[in-house]
């Protein structure tokens, strides 16, 4: 039996009874009740090893089980910062000591966020200002994150500070692994035009870490920021096999409309662009898959994939909420509207636009910086 058949067997054993629960779109607490579910299993992140809780699969294996739950339309997991990004990275990086955070993480008894961006500095990473200074063995920290995501709910957190502020740029930084009650830590949460927190703004006023927290070599934290970041790119293979599903499902919808109405020619045209912007999309996803099966590692399609991602998930809860008509911005369901507000930061969410095109420019295409 192949490892898409078993999580088949699985989701078809546990899946409707959630959803009798929780229902289709379940909030943080049925996410987590669901990660732990799966993690029963070792479904949560199949790739990881299996002495950290996962299942040794290979990349290919793991995004096929990203598109079986993809195709149940199995919820999220609660903790997906922690297990898509920063557990990763803790497997590469981390002392044996830290590595015991791993099934924490993937049963969601520790969710993690990351604190890389700060005010003033927004993508650009290399100019954080956040210091953590040495004083014996502890790292005193002090400083500010900002657009944290999950900073409000999560336990722990990936800490991007700078450890020695007379050094190059890029050089001089580190990443400390830290609970987010130790004392000098406040989080306030950041209300987004949804009227949702789903970010925080983090201060650090002389909070004391153990040197153990050290996640890396001192002052190479870059290089261990860079492995976090390439395990978020990692991701946008499923995400375009998503885009495609959902603009399927909207075109779905129109055909079995019983209503009788009729779409504006200005209308139709848009839909069509956008199906046709969703295959493209799709068709990426499968190009980027077939460099993965080839060379073992994520292509460059990742960035043109996250690029086109952000800017057609934008265009496409616009189409949705016209689609939706005066109901969807004035009637008692909320949800179109929601979607298309919360669409505005898909260009700034996991790089910005901007970030994304310099990326392509110079490391794809080779333009002088």
């Amino acid at each position: 039996m192949t490892a898409t058949d078993e999580l088949r067997h699985y989701l078809d054993a546990h899946l409707p009874a959630f959803r009798g629960q929780w229902g289709e779109q379940p909030e943080f607490e049925g996410k987590l009740a669901w990660q732990r579910i799966l993690q029963k299993g070792r479904w949560v992140a199949p790739q990881w090893a299996e002495e950290f809780g996962g299942r040794g699969l290979d990349v290919v294996e793991a995004l096929a089980c990203s598109e079986v739950l993809a195709e149940y339309g199995a919820p999220g997991t609660a903790g997906i910062y922690g297990v898509a990004n920063v557990g990763p990275t803790i497997a590469q990086w981390g002392t044996e000591e830290q590595r015991r955070h791993l099934p924490a993480i993937l049963d969601g008894s520790e969710i993690w966020c990351q604190g890389f961006s700060e005010p003033g500095t927004g993508s650009d990473l290399a100019g954080l200002r956040t210091r953590a200074v040495l004083d014996g063995d502890e790292f005193v920290i002090d400083g500010q994150k900002i657009w944290t995501s999950d900073g409000v709910r999560a336990s722990h957190m990936q800490l991007l500070v700078r450890t020695d502020p007379d050094a190059p740029k890029h050089k001089g930084i580190s990443a400390l692994l830290i609970p987010l009650d130790t004392p000098g830590v406040e989080r306030n949460p950041i209300r987004q035009i949804t009227g949702e927190s789903e970010f925080a703004e983090v201060y650090f006023t002389g909070a004391r870490v153990p040197v153990s927290s050290l996640l890396g070599p001192l002052n190479q934290g870059w290089g261990v920021t860079m492995t976090t970041l390439g395990h978020e790119r990692s991701g946008v293979v499923t995400y375009a096999s998503q885009v495609q599903r959902q603009v399927e499902a909207v075109v779905d919808s129109l055909r079995f409309d019983r209503t009788g109405r009729e779409l504006s020619p200005l209308l139709r045209d848009e839909l069509v662009r956008r199906w046709v912007e969703g295959r493209v999309v799709g068709v990426l996803g499968q190009r980027s898959l077939a460099s993965i099966r080839a060379t073992g590692q994520p292509g460059p399609e990742q960035s043109i994939i996250k690029l086109e991602w952000s800017q057609f998930g934008q265009r496409l809860a616009q189409t949705q909420l016209a689609l939706g008509g005066l109901g969807a911005v004035a009637g008692p369901d909320d949800a179109l509207m929601t979607d298309y507000l919360r669409a505005r930061a898909s260009t700034i969410a996991g790089g910005t636009t901007e970030v994304m095109k310099n990326i392509l420019a110079q490391r794809v295409l080779g333009l002088p910086s």
